[in-house]
């Protein structure tokens, strides 16, 4: 997708409105549905491309009702972005999403305690693999740091169900277990996971993989 050099102001959606101007990209950190006007500066192409694709089915939403207005949600934008690979950077803001899943309670809080006062990061924490299904949904994490032996299911299942879905492929995964033998840590790797770490770990080996796998 090619980007316009021409003089539209992305501020101005289609209903004709303006958006306050903000010079950083966290202002649409937490924002759930966009303009067309919105969703070009974040694409960096002109509004009309937005609308072009739209209205080709290409980018999905809905229209406000009894008007001719676009709204596109966060969710939609997201693949649209990543299908036609478009960096996430104006999207996503400064700060790095990380879920922690464990059914040790213990580890959730030092997790909370340690990576919670890094301001390069914003941390979600889940002990199920229902709850972290969920949260994946909403928080759209770029990092899952996973048990693998769950309540309710195999952490190498919730692996596989979010490497099998396009807009989810990209979340990076470390699993961490201590009852894991080497020819599953090679099959979880296999099966699209990052890293492996046997517990119990040391939190600076631990944070050192993060950093490393997302490039902070």
């Amino acid at each position: 997708m090619s980007t316009s050099n021409g003089s539209h102001n992305p501020n101005i959606d289609a209903a004709g409105g303006a958006s306050a101007p903000e010079s950083t990209a966290s202002k649409w950190t937490g924002k759930k549905v966009f303009t067309t006007g919105e969703a070009a500066e974040i694409c960096k192409v002109s509004q009309q491309t937005i609308i072009r694709c739209f209205d080709a089915g290409r980018l999905n939403g809905f229209r406000v009702p009894g008007s001719r207005f676009r709204r596109i949600p966060r969710d939609e934008l997201v693949r649209f972005m990543q299908s036609n690979e478009i960096p996430l950077d104006m999207l996503d803001g400064p700060c790095k999403r990380i879920l922690v899943v464990d059914d040790d309670h213990a580890i959730l809080e030092l997790f909370k305690d340690t990576l919670g006062r890094d301001k390069r990061y914003d941390i979600q924490v889940a002990s199920t693999g229902y709850d972290a299904g969920m949260l994946t949904e909403s928080f759209r994490p770029h990092l899952i740091v996973l048990d693998y032996m769950l309540p309710d299911v195999n952490g190498n299942i919730v692996c596989q169900r979010l490497k099998a879905r396009e807009d989810m492929a990209n979340i990076r995964i470390i699993f961490v277990s201590g009852v894991v033998g080497e020819a599953e840590v090679q099959q979880l790797l296999g099966a699209g996971a990052d890293a492996f770490i046997k517990k119990p770990f040391r939190v600076e080996e631990l944070t050192k993989h993060i950093e490393e796998l997302l490039e902070a």
